[in-house]
């Protein structure tokens, strides 16, 4: 079983045994019959440390990202945390992208700076950058995104694995944006994948998760550890939702993609607009590492507008289709400003994102729709 559409509706969900039911049973329970003290059935004794639905979309993700051990968490940030505390001790260093995400860079500046660790943002779009900052301040960790969050930009996972080697560092990819049908990190050099499985890979925005998929068993079991010990863990509802998405993950990434490679290229082309982010646009910096790395461009759009912040705020409450709203990756279309939205907590600091940028998740909607919603609301 090798191909990915198979491996997203098989991995992991073999036909229930006692009823024959082709979708995994939701097994919302909190604790199971034991044989005897100390003993278990089918390994289960209580579900905060192991769920059979949760080990379903557990099988499954490690299945689609090629790695040995995924773990399901309540959130994309609860597996952040695990993750970083499992790598990390007190007193260790963290290369961070230059454009993080906010919530990571929340993380990382008011949660774990407090824990004595210290963090430097750094292009990692730059080999040669990350080798010289590794060499300034040796680092546990490199963190990287890519596509990044909101800029698009584009991280060499194989270059900087082999810079990670050199160094010692260990190397974590934030996969969200490819979501594994367009991009496989661990297959590339990655020790470690995360994901926020509320965006692609659930796909409905009906439900909050996150993941952490390693090739390492040993990683893996510690992270399972730390898992159960603090409980941050999917519950099963969640768990099966995320599931039930991750099943059409690849009809819908290939049509996130053609429409927003279509709006893209529109965009380009508008008089209003100044700017487009996007890595299918042959004059993005990244194109042809994207075109090399990933299978897709993905549905994720950025560009801004003739008229600075005011004007962008104009197009932001003007679009009808487009739901004004924070997160991405469901099948229907959303845009925001991320510097008063998503990455308000980056603000001020050396990673606050341009005022007047406007972030468009590109949904499944017919493109020519969109298109009118976006022309409609542009300045004429």
């Amino acid at each position: 079983m090798s191909g990915f559409e198979t491996q997203a509706i098989h991995a992991g969900q073999d036909p229930d045994l006692q009823t024959g039911a082709v979708v995994p049973p939701i097994y919302q329970v909190s604790t199971y019959a034991q044989d005897g003290v100390g003993g278990t059935r089918a390994g289960y004794e209580y579900s905060r440390t192991a769920n059979p639905t949760r080990a379903a979309l557990e099988s499954c993700l490690a299945a689609l990202e090629g790695g040995r051990r995924a773990l399901a968490f309540a959130s994309g940030m609860a597996a952040e945390d695990c993750l970083v505390r499992v790598l990390c001790q007190p007193g260790d260093h963290v290369l961070i992208p230059h454009d993080a995400y906010g919530g990571t860079f929340r993380l990382f500046d008011k949660v774990f700076a407090p824990w004595q660790l210290s963090y430097r943002p750094v292009p990692l779009t730059d080999p040669a950058a990350v080798r010289l900052a590794l060499a300034e301040h040796p680092a546990r960790l490199v963190w990287a995104e890519t596509p990044t969050n909101p800029l698009l930009s584009l991280v060499d996972i194989a270059a900087l694995a082999q810079v990670c080697r050199e160094t010692g560092a260990l190397l974590v990819v934030d996969n969200t944006f490819a979501s594994p049908y367009l991009q496989n990190p661990l297959a590339l050099g990655a020790d470690a994948v995360i994901h926020s499985t509320t965006k692609y890979l659930g796909g409905h925005s009906d439900v909050i998760g996150g993941a952490v998929v390693v090739a390492d068993p040993g990683l893996g079991e510690q992270l399972a550890f730390l898992q159960n010990a603090t409980g941050a863990v999917a519950g099963p509802f969640d768990a099966w939702l995320t599931l039930r998405g991750i099943r059409t993950l690849a009809v819908r990434m290939d049509r996130h993609t053609q429409n927003a490679s279509r709006i893209a290229a529109a965009l380009a082309d508008h008089p209003a607009v100044t700017r487009v982010l996007y890595p299918g646009l042959p004059g993005h910096p990244g194109h042809e590492l994207a075109a090399k790395q990933m299978r897709g461009f993905g549905g994720m759009v950025s560009f801004t507008v003739r008229g600075g912040e005011e004007a962008a705020l104009a197009v932001c409450a003007r679009t009808r289709l487009f739901t004004l709203g924070e997160s991405l990756g469901g099948v229907e279309s959303l845009i925001e400003l991320p510097a008063r939205m998503t990455h308000a907590s980056a603000a001020g600091s050396a990673l606050a994102v341009p005022a007047d940028l406007i972030r468009l998740s590109v949904g499944i909607e017919s493109a020519d729709d969109l298109l009118e919603d976006l022309w409609q609301a542009l300045p004429g």
